[in-house]
This record gives structure tokens, sequence and C-alpha cells, in this order.
């Protein structure tokens, strides 16, 4: 016959489940406390109430729910798997691999450990290994929507398109409703050249409350942006995103591959427009630091601002900046201290769209005589500013003119060079020089 204590305790555990399982979290922590008042201990109750504490995001009273678990019975695989949640959680993605590890090298049947273990490695970019993972989980559970979504993703960071599809099909057949499934379908289809069919894709993520602003963008690219419909830049989400994701090999890529050269042909003409050097400059968009190098030996103080902490942890490595703040270009010009005589801006306001906010903000930090050097693609001389399909902006000579006689700049050199390549074509760019009277 059950105790009064072991009733009371079994009647809240219960509650707490049907709590959780409606995600009334609170109510459903409530639940799990109480139950353990009544029966202190008891090891389903407390990984309950970790699991709910995560749902939480409160890690790391999760995790030491799930410690003292595992203090009481060290091979509770139940507790492991959860706890490679919470430190996942917490940041530490090695850990939470560990923790997945030892639950499959004593169940290899074991669902939860393989989404745990993708998930880790994806964090750590160990994508292959990632992908893996998803797919053992697949063959144990053919119906684990999110391991459908994320093994997609994998693939198509492989580059292996028509597969990564067919997992975001799987998705939304599995689950109409998940959006970001509809997004990366969005993606996908536009990567295939499938421009409407990736337009209705992103409308349907939008429905189901995905980002309206950064879909809003894609759709525009995807329909030639320009005029009064076009975004006038792009969602700061989007560009540090794009930027975090591509650190790794930024400088391999752009360099390498695309044979990108903007940041020494910029840079070049310097010496001679200012012989005695600089007292100070400001990388504008600085990434992974290129342009560093080339400028340190000609300034005295050298500064640098983006807004991707990962392009910045690998400008910080070279040595060459004396500064790096992680910002918005245009809010960091609005508020800085600093004051320069040179403020560069190497293929970055491509990413930036609209030039007003930027200009007012190098009028600010520019002493006069200073120097304001920049490249962008270029745009027909009728069309102002123009999001292209690439969510990369061009600007036109006229626009470029109009704003530096609006600032109070004098133009010295806008030359028409190449920048990179695209797709074995040159891409074209105006390479400017204003300076400050």
């Amino acid at each position: 016959m059950e105790t009064d204590d072991f009733a009371r305790a079994r009647a809240s555990f219960l509650d707490g489940v049907a709590h959780f399982e409606v995600q009334q979290f609170d109510a459903a922590e409530r639940c799990f406390v109480a139950a353990l008042q009544h029966l202190p201990g008891r090891a389903s109750t407390r990984i309950n109430l970790a699991a709910t504490r995560l749902a939480l995001r409160r890690p790391a009273e999760a995790l030491a729910e799930l410690e003292a678990v595992l203090a009481d019975e060290p091979q509770h695989l139940d507790a492991w798997c959860h706890r490679a949640a919470a430190l996942a959680e917490l940041g530490r993605d090695a850990d939470a691999l560990a923790c997945a590890d030892h639950v499959l090298a004593h169940d290899a049947q074991q669902p939860q450990a393989w989404y745990r273990r993708g998930l880790a490695l994806e964090r750590l970019r160990r994508f292959d290994e990632a992908g893996a993972a998803f797919e053992r989980l697949l063959a144990l559970q053919p119906q684990h929507v999110e391991a459908w979504f994320r093994l997609g993703q994998m693939l198509q960071r492989q580059g292996r398109l028509e597969a990564a599809l067919a997992c975001q099909d799987k998705v939304v057949a599995l689950a109409p409703a998940h959006a970001a499934a509809w997004s990366q379908r969005g993606s996908l289809l536009e990567a295939l050249g499938r421009r409407d069919d990736a337009v209705a894709a992103y409308e349907q993520a939008m429905a189901l409350g995905a980002d309206a602003e950064l879909h809003r963008f894609h759709i525009a690219s995807l329909r030639g942006g320009s005029g009064a419909g076009s975004p006038p830049a792009p969602p700061r989400a989007y560009v540090q995103g794009l930027f975090d994701d591509y650190a790794d090999g930024f400088d391999q890529h752009l360099v390498g591959v695309l044979g990108y050269r903007g940041h020494r042909q910029l840079v070049a003409p310097l010496p001679a427009l200012q012989p005695g050097g600089f007292a100070a400059a400001l990388d504008l968009g600085c990434g992974t630091g290129l342009c560093g190098p080339l400028l340190r030996p000609m300034v005295r103080r050298l500064d640098g601002v983006d807004l991707s902490p990962a392009m910045l942890e690998r400008a910080a490595a070279l040595g060459v900046y004396d500064q790096l703040h992680c910002a918005e270009l245009a809010e960091h010009l609005a508020h800085s201290g600093a004051r320069y005589d040179l403020v560069l801006a190497a293929d970055v306001f491509i990413y930036v769209g609209e030039l007003q906010a930027v200009f007012a903000g190098v009028m600010r930090v520019l002493q006069p005589g200073g120097l304001l050097c920049f490249t962008v693609e270029q745009a027909d001389d009728a069309r102002q500013v123009v999001l292209s399909a690439q969510r990369r902006y061009a600007h036109s000579l006229p626009y470029l003119r109009t704003l530096a006689q609006r600032h109070g700049l004098q133009l010295l050199q806008a030359l028409q060079q190449p920048i990179r390549q695209q797709q074995q074509q040159a891409v074209g760019a105006l390479y400017v020089v204003l300076r400050r009277p």
C-alpha cells in the first residue's frame, strides 16, 4: 500500500509531466519541486526537473540536478544524455560530446545520445561527423524531424544541394509548420536556380513566424531589389551570421578562390597621397584583418571595427591592431570618441546598403585633411543603390558624388577596376578616395 508521501510525490510528478508536455514549464517546475519535497532524491523526478530548467533556459541549475543524480547513480544513461544538453547550453561543447559518447559506449542504440552527439559535433564545426551522427539517429528513428533538418544543413554545407533539399522536403512533410525548414528550403531552391520556388518557400517561412526582415531581404534580392521597395540595408543578424560562419576559410576563399584584390589596390596609392604617413587610421569592417598588415607600416595607431566576433578573433591574432571593436559601423562612428586622419573600408559597403549614416559618422570622426578610402561594387549610373541576387549592394558613381558633396568631401579618385571574380567573370568596382578639406 502506498504511503502518503509516495502518493503525494507521484501525483505531483504526474502533474509536472502533464504541464511539461504542454510547455507550461513554470508550473512543471513547481510540481517537480513539490514531488521532491515528499520523496527526496528520486532520480526520475530530478531528471525531469533538470529537463524543465533546461526549457526555462537555466542550464546551470539543470546541471546541478544531474550531477546530483550521477553522484548516486554514475551509470544513469538518461542523466548523462540530459547532462550533454545542459553542457551544450553552457557552451561546453567538447564536454557535451564526451557525455554523448559515454552513453553510446554503453548503448549504441540510444537515439537521444546520437542527437546530442550530432549537435555537439556541429557546434564544434566537425560537420561531416555531425552528419554521420544524424544519419545513425535516422536509422533508429526515421521520423525524427530535427534529425532530418540538421542532416539537411550538413549536406548543404557539403554542397550536396539536391540531397539537402530532399531532407528539408522530408521535414515539411512530417512537420508542415516547421518555419526553419521552409527557410532552409528557400536557400536551397535559390542555390539550385529555382527562384520562384525559393520566393514561395521564404514567404511560407514568414507566414509561419520566421524573421520577416530577413526573409523580405532574401526575397528582395531575388527580385532584383532597387528603388523604393528595396531594403536600405541588410538585417544585422544576416551580416553577423554570414561572417561568423565564413571566418575560418574567409581569406583563403576570398583571395585564393575569388581572386580578391581590393585591399591591396585600395591601400597602394596611400603613401603618395600622404607621404608622411597617418597618425591614426580606422579600418571599417576590418574582417579578418586583410588590410591590417598593409596599413600598419604607414600608421602610428590602427583601430578596427567589425560586426562579427569570429572575424575579429582572427584579426586580433595578427597583432597589428591597437584596438578592435565589435559593433555595427554607423553606430560605432556615431559614438566613438576617437579621431582619425584615415578611414578605410575595403569591400565593406556591399554589406551596408545606403551610406548616408556611414558618411555622417565618418565626418564626425575624420580630422580636417583626413582621407576616406573605400571600394564599392559599381551599379549603373541610373540606379543609385542596387541589391543583387548575391545579397550584395552595388553603388553608382553619381550616388557617391552626391553623398560626398552633401558632406563637404572632395573627390580625389574614383577608379574603375575589377575587385574579384564571380562565376569566372570579373566584378567591376569603384576605388574611391575622398578628402575632408
